[in-house]
């Protein structure tokens, strides 16, 4: 697995302990930070510090923008040092940047952390200064924050499965058809899984981590369920959580399961890369690797229990801290540079995402891109019924909980209904305390 596929199929992997202590420091900070109100150099130039935590091609993508830009912009420079850091460590990075009073002027942001930094009163608020009407849906719920918009997309994917061709053939099975359910899964994962070969049918994480969790929630909405309740005061599962878990149970005690002890979901993807299992729910950044393994794959939305496409969006932002109006205006003016079509194409093709805004989408740059890499249309039209988590502060902790609800069916330790009821009293438990 390259270091930059690396880097986005982890980009959602929960770090609770640093979220919630984020949400803790932050509220405390006062007037910290550079106050300069004008911003700009003598020469009326304004410099913005952007820690963009990219690698590799995500790196070569964000950095070939930014001389565009600066080319283009001769009034703003944009410095890409990147915090030294990649995006996996940005909200430790950032935290103690806002604690000690030195921060960028633009951070990328991972979409479950934004909540607990606009606790921050330097994290800027952009309501009204973006033009969020093109994008997606899933795209502009993960950058409100209590009605107001707090950042500006970054990236957006989505969650489908992807399936190995060669073993559903050698088994006998017809690939699965958009329309399937949860009960066709786990049938043919039980079909698929071959002891004897070390063959499985499926995977999850097992580690309780943000990725063993955000595989749940479209299951949950899918079952009229949801994170949250809609005072926000309780969970929204408490209903209908028992079932989702009871899936998962099923595909336990059917030993077509491969439950992945290691955070970041890597050896799950080993294991499907090695031909050693059936299907596996993943996003667009497992595409290129896919192809460079010569895997002969095919891509369906998830199932359901309706029969209705729902699926799940973990959007990434670029988020603008306040560090004088003179930066904030340049910076909101970067941002809304970025996600114009013709150099949102430009990152979404090099950089993996799938495109900001529908307007990318109809490009002809893009639907030969798409054209040339299989199953990635299945990606995009999913986004059409993708939800984000909701952007509240408390949200790792609830993460937290369920995560521990779903390892313990996943290795058989409790009963789906016995860790449904200790995560919901948990998360109720969250809930009950202001934020």
């Amino acid at each position: 697995m390259s270091q930059h596929a690396r880097n986005l199929s982890r980009r959602d992997v929960l770090r609770a302990a640093a979220a919630v202590a984020a949400a803790g420091t932050v509220g405390t900070l006062g007037a910290c930070g550079k106050n300069d109100d004008e911003g700009a150099d003598p020469n009326g130039v304004v410099t913005l510090e952007l820690w963009h935590g990219q690698v590799d091609l995500g790196k070569a993508a964000i950095d070939s923008l930014i001389t565009a830009f600066n080319q283009s912009h001769p009034k703003i420079k944009v410095v890409g040092g990147g915090g030294g850091v990649t995006a996996d460590s940005m909200l430790q990075k950032v935290t103690a940047g806002l604690a000690a009073g030195s921060y960028p002027d633009i951070a990328y942001i991972f979409g479950s952390d934004l909540a607990s930094l606009t606790k921050s009163p330097k994290v800027a608020d952009l309501s009204g200064q973006l033009k969020l009407d093109d994008y997606w849906p899933a795209a502009k719920d993960a950058v409100s924050v209590k009605g107001k918009v707090r950042a500006a997309p970054a990236l957006l994917d989505s969650l489908c499965v992807v399936y190995n061709k060669e073993l559903f053939a050698a088994a006998g099975v017809a690939p699965p058809k958009a329309g399937w359910t949860w009960d066709d899964f786990i049938g043919i994962s039980k079909q698929l899984t071959d002891p004897a070969k070390g063959v499985f049918g499926t995977g999850w994480p097992g580690v309780g981590d943000e990725d063993t969790v955000w595989r749940l929630w479209p299951m949950i909405w899918d079952l009229g369920g949801d994170v949250i309740d809609l005072d926000g005061k309780k969970v929204g599962f408490d209903a209908v959580g028992e079932k989702a878990l009871a899936t998962l149970d099923r595909l336990r005690t059917d030993k077509s399961l491969y439950v992945d002890p290691k955070p970041g979901s890597e050896q799950l993807y080993q294991v499907f890369l090695g031909g050693r299992m059936g299907m596996v729910a993943t996003g667009p950044w497992q595409l290129p690797e896919l192809k460079d393994n010569d895997l002969e794959y095919g891509v369906v939305p998830l199932p359901s229990y309706s029969g209705k496409p729902m699926t799940i969006s973990g959007p990434d932002t670029w988020t603008i801290f306040d560090n004088g109006k003179a930066k904030v205006q340049a910076a909101t003016e970067f941002v809304t540079w970025l996600a114009d079509p013709a150099q949102d194409i430009q990152w979404d093709i090099k950089g993996g995402s799938l495109p900001i805004t529908k307007a990318t989408a109809e490009m002809p740059e893009w639907k030969k891109h798409s054209a040339a890499t299989d199953g990635l249309d299945v990606f995009v039209t999913a986004l059409d019924t993708a939800k984000v988590r909701p952007t509240i502060s408390t949200y790792p902790q609830i993460s937290q909980h369920v995560g521990e609800a779903i390892v313990s069916v996943l290795l058989g330790k409790q009963s789906p209904a016995d860790a449904l009821k200790q995560a919901v009293d948990q998360c109720n438990q969250v809930l009950a305390v202001p934020n």
